[in-house]
């Protein structure tokens, strides 16, 4: 038996032994995520189970070194982890943006004394993070953002507003880009900034979304003051930064073209389907796609890992996994019919079904507009003149 056969084998046994019988089980909406954080909402005792057994292992964060809170494994290994826990259907113990998004960014950009100090409670679900990207101003044109940010001597003073924030209510911490030199080139004199959100000058206003969620937030900042080793990357040059954590991020929205389970939507669907063979026959072009789709993404994240990807492949999937999400949502409200107009009763749950048809409208704008990675895969990938 090989080294990785015997992993797989001590894998197996291992997630069988220690993931609860509840975390097996699909999740029937965006509460059944696990968020952490300083104050950590638990819809169960199983959902905190299961993140501190992952945890201890290291394996919120499998391929991240094990001095920074990860599980220091190999790319096999973390794809045979994967995999052992698509078998039995167990869902992420954790869902963070500085898993998705800060954590690479700062492995690759941050200081050895960042490192030690976020990452860790990353990795343990003790911090959650949000993105300060986006301006009211500043959006497809991201280069363009005003945020101002002061050199004071011992600290930085940040003034300013962010809009699109999600989750900046529930945050612990921001991520931000900020500008340090207003009178250098608009992708110049940009800086990437960390600051904890319950510092004086902070506050969030909720944007209420036709879905009836509310996800997003403006962020405002009235003379915030910021430590001047929160600083990630060189001064003026938090555009590099913000591009490679784009990529990231991006690659984050192309997962939700995997549905987040691994039952085929034409089996979720079985009974619906019955006396409809021409919604039968989309829902198995959309299971072929979606097949497609997850061997294309593990092709994907194995070059990432290698180095070996192309530097606007994140454009290419985050495309396509808009795409395959709002297909999907669309032919669950097709196969709903009537009953999949049902806004607030309890049968509907809520109106989960329209409400998340809804909410995909706006997969094509966040993390860069489908019109934005259209022109980078034109340009980068298909070598297409510009106009």
């Amino acid at each position: 038996m090989s080294d990785l056969d015997t992993f797989r084998a001590e894998t197996r046994a291992w997630l069988e032994a220690n993931c609860p019988a509840e975390m097996r089980l699909p999740m029937e909406g965006e509460g059944d995520a696990v968020w952490g954080g300083r104050n950590p909402e638990f819809k169960s005792p199983q959902q905190k189970q299961w993140l501190d057994a992952m945890a201890a292992r290291g394996w919120t964060v499998p391929d991240w070194p094990r001095e920074y809170g990860g599980g220091g494994l190999s790319p096999e290994e973390t794809k045979i982890l994967r995999q052992e826990m698509a078998r039995i259907g167990a869902r992420s113990p954790l869902y963070s943006f500085g898993i998705s998004m800060l954590g690479p960014a700062l492995l690759k950009y941050g200081s050895e004394e960042q490192k030690l100090r976020f990452l860790p409670e990353i990795a343990r679900g003790e911090i959650r993070w949000c993105q300060g990207y986006s301006e009211p101003g500043a959006g497809s044109d991201l280069a363009s953002l005003q945020t101002k940010c002061e050199d004071k001597g011992d600290h930085w003073l940040v003034n300013g507003q962010k809009v699109w924030t999600s989750y900046a209510d529930k945050a612990d911490w921001i991520f931000c880009l900020v500008r340090t030199d207003p009178a250098a080139p608009k992708h110049k004199g940009i800086s990437f900034l960390l600051f904890d959100m319950a510092s004086p000058g902070v506050s969030t206003k909720p944007i209420l979304l036709i879905s009836g969620y509310s996800p997003f937030c403006e962020t405002f900042f009235d003379d915030v003051k910021v430590p001047k080793d929160q600083i990630v990357g060189e001064l003026n040059k938090g555009w590099d930064v913000a591009k490679y954590l784009l990529g990231h991020e991006r690659e984050m929205i192309s997962g939700m073209g995997l549905g987040g389970g691994g039952e085929s939507l034409g089996a979720a669907l079985k009974k619906r389907l019955a006396d409809d063979p021409l919604l039968r026959a989309e829902v198995a072009r959309f299971d072929v796609d979606a097949l497609a789709f997850r061997a294309m993404s593990e092709k994907f994240i194995d070059e990432l890992k290698a180095g070996q990807a192309h530097p606007a492949q994140p454009s290419m999937m985050k495309y396509a996994g808009t795409e395959l999400n709002k297909a999907r949502s669309e032919l669950l409200m097709a196969a709903g019919g009537a009953d999949a107009l049902e806004w607030e009763s309890e049968r509907s749950k809520g109106g989960r079904t329209p409400r998340e048809w809804l909410r995909t409208k706006a997969n094509s704008i966040e993390g860069g507009t489908s019109e934005i990675q259209l022109g980078i895969i034109a340009k980068h990938i298909l070598q297409l003149p510009g106009a």
